[in-house]
């Protein structure tokens, strides 16, 4: 086998890996799943979503598209919580911590705290028996057999099922909100899905040309 092939067959072979992960998430969205997104729905707070590493960033991505999809919601770094931004949880907000194994260290200190406080625990988690799954009030599964990664080390298959629960998440809710394209490009109103969905010619012009008086002398 020579490069060019190596890296097709690699590339491929971790597309056909995450894709057949992700295919057996279906199944895992069941009556809890549900629950859990009633009671987004129904609530009067915000979604706080909370991750270490790369679930950090995976929140990060999940908390933007319920934002531009009708649910407000807020990235707070599991780090950073436990040292002073555990203030970003308001009385009535949601929080939802990610966590591949729900184990990490940085887990077990935030999750009771969060308890304590009194607020609603998600977890998305690929382990139901974890610290994390057992503390949670609602646990959506984001199992995985393994990585894409060869070394079954470095988060793939694992950080796109936790996306992937993450938009099935803000859909539903989308869906129970009657969110629609006029919602959509309210909370969008730039690029090129702003323009296509909000941006008429009257925005584009501020004054009439019919009336427009041009100068007489020309400009020095």
């Amino acid at each position: 086998m020579n490069k060019e092939e190596q890296i097709i067959s690699v590339a491929r072979k971790t597309i056909e890996t995450e894709s057949k992960a992700i295919a057996k998430l279906a199944p895992l969205v069941d009556a809890e799943f549900a629950a859990a997104v009633d009671y987004i729905f129904n609530s009067q707070g915000r979604v706080i979503i909370t991750g270490i590493g790369k679930s950090a960033n995976i929140a990060t991505k999940i908390v933007a598209t319920l934002n531009s999809t009708g649910t407000p919601a807020i990235f707070m770094h599991a780090a950073d919580a436990i040292h002073g931004d555990l203030g970003t949880i308001l009385q009535n907000d949601i929080v939802i911590c990610i966590s591949k194994s729900g184990n990490t260290p940085e887990i077990k200190v935030l999750v009771p705290l969060i308890k304590a406080i009194g607020n609603k625990l998600i977890a998305i988690t690929s382990n139901r028996d974890s610290f994390l799954g057992q503390k949670a009030d609602y646990v959506l599964h984001a199992y995985v057999e393994k990585e894409a990664c060869p070394n079954n080390l470095a988060p793939t298959t694992s950080t796109t099922a936790q996306l992937v629960i993450g938009d099935a998440l803000a859909m539903a809710l989308l869906d129970l909100r009657g969110f629609s394209s006029k919602d959509f490009a309210k909370f969008h109103p730039g690029g090129s899905l702003g323009k296509k969905l909000y941006l008429r010619v009257s925005d584009l012009t501020s004054v009439s040309y019919t009336h427009l008086t041009l100068p007489t002398t020309p400009y020095v």
